[in-house]
């Protein structure tokens, strides 16, 4: 008999928290963000709860106005190395660019951090997506959305090829006949494509994992196919359990061509989750968060996201006409997010600003833990989530609100585990370790 489907959790770790406002909160820690003990804290309360997984998002440039928010921080895969040293089970996500990143640098890096960890490593590819990125790597435009997507399918055979590069058996050690390694059993990469050329092999030896967890988060058309080829986790944006339903049946029925299962891929939409032990009690932090956002703040941000310059347009009215999707060179599936909940809410642009303040287009939920752990429920049971992506408005006491009073209601309920059942993050998220494709093609 197989064992009962359970969700899975990641932790979405951001600064001071994923509010706009959540720096001026009198429970955050802003003068924090360089501080590693604190993100090794945020880690372990993450364990303590028995959470997948924690995730670091990264961009090659400033993002938003650090005039007005706690911006800026550390590089994540230096970041998770040092969170690697105080943890013992929790997975360890990182922001990678394809765009402006080479793949001997990355595979290594990796490879290294799966190491580490003991095989807790996950890579969240990303194509980068905004112009200020480009400007930092001597280029005046970005990339072409599609040729973005079309390097980033090289770049992963590329990286594959060097984690597999060394067999699992390769390393003999026998110091008797003086022997480190079975050169039979190191493969170069030997790859010359459009966009790079690699000799290979990888100068690290085969990580605990093969090669790290490969999570992707572009929902656009090109970001889905990516994701059904590649990904084995989405971390994804829905509003609505009718859209994510959707979302979620699309990118399962996209995974056959590519000769893989539906439990192959794993789907964990975005939510932010601001709990209080009273409905009112959340809705009164709600509140209190959209009372402290700096508007300039969130129209910079806003215009960010539209690929549309909002400066100087009235707060409390409309947005203006928009260009169509496909015009869009940045984020798409953000873009038609956000035009499609202003138009389908009727929103201001300050009540736009409000909505998108802790989630950025991510789900905002505020509740009593039950009411919390109801709506995961319902969209776990109703086809449209195999876990979350737990994006706390406010940390420290987002992250241990969520731990001590929504993850035991789950525990109960028998949706979640009561303890980890694997050593390497692949084994928590019930994913094969993938096989070496030089030792497969050699028996």
């Amino acid at each position: 008999m197989t064992a009962p489907r359970t969700l899975h959790l990641n932790a979405f770790l951001m600064n001071a928290g994923h509010h706009d406002a959540a720096w001026r909160h009198p429970d955050s820690s802003p003068e924090r963000v360089t501080d590693l003990r604190y993100f090794q804290e945020l880690a372990r309360t993450a364990e303590r709860g028995r959470l997948d997984s924690i995730f670091f998002a990264d961009g090659l440039a400033l993002w938003g106005k650090a005039r007005y928010n706690a911006l800026g921080g550390f590089e994540p895969l230096t970041l998770l190395s040092a969170i690697a040293a105080v943890t013992e089970h929790i997975g360890l996500i990182a922001t990678v660019s394809t765009t402006f990143n080479e793949p001997f640098h990355l595979a290594r890096k990796f490879a290294s951090l799966d190491h580490i960890s003991n095989g807790r490593a996950g890579w969240n590819i990303v194509t980068s997506g905004t112009v200020d990125e480009a400007r930092n790597f001597g280029q005046d435009e970005h990339l072409e959305h599609s040729l973005r997507y079309e390097r980033a399918r090289e770049f992963l055979d590329v990286a594959t090829k060097l984690w597999d590069s060394w067999e699992d058996d390769a390393i003999v050690l026998d110091k008797e006949r003086g022997i480190y390694a079975d050169t039979d059993k190191l493969h170069p990469a030997a790859h010359r494509g459009t966009y790079f050329g690699v000799a290979g092999p990888l100068n690290v030896p085969r990580s605990p994992q093969g090669h790290p967890l490969l999570v992707q988060a572009g929902s656009s058309e090109d970001g889905k196919e990516f994701a059904a080829r590649y990904a084995e986790a989405v971390f994804t944006a829905q509003q609505t359990l009718a859209d994510g339903q959707t979302f979620y049946k699309d990118l399962k029925s996209r995974l056959a061509k590519y000769g893989r299962t539906e439990s192959d891929l794993l789907v964990l939409p975005g939510i932010a989750p601001v709990i209080g032990s009273t409905e009112a009690e959340a809705k009164a932090l709600e509140q209190q968060l959209t009372d402290l956002q700096v508007p300039e703040y969130g129209l910079a941000q806003l215009s960010g996201m539209l690929g549309t310059d909002l400066t100087g347009l009235p707060l409390d009215g409309p947005l203006p006409e928009l260009p169509e999707e496909r015009d869009i060179n940045g984020n798409k599936s953000r873009f038609t997010l956000v035009a499609e909940l202003a138009r389908r809410d009727g929103l201001s642009l300050r009540g736009l600003i409000a909505r998108l303040g802790a989630g950025r287009g991510h789900r905002v939920f505020a509740g009593t833990p039950e009411q919390i752990a109801d709506q995961l429920e319902e969209w776990f049971t109703q086809g449209a989530a195999d876990g979350f992506n737990i994006m706390a408005p406010v940390l420290p006491t987002g992250l241990t609100d969520f731990v001590d009073h929504v993850v035991p209601i789950l525990q109960r309920r028998g949706l979640f585990r009561t303890e980890y059942t694997g050593s390497t993050l692949r084994e928590n998220y019930g994913l094969a370790r993938p096989a070496n494709r030089y030792a497969q093609a050699a028996s």
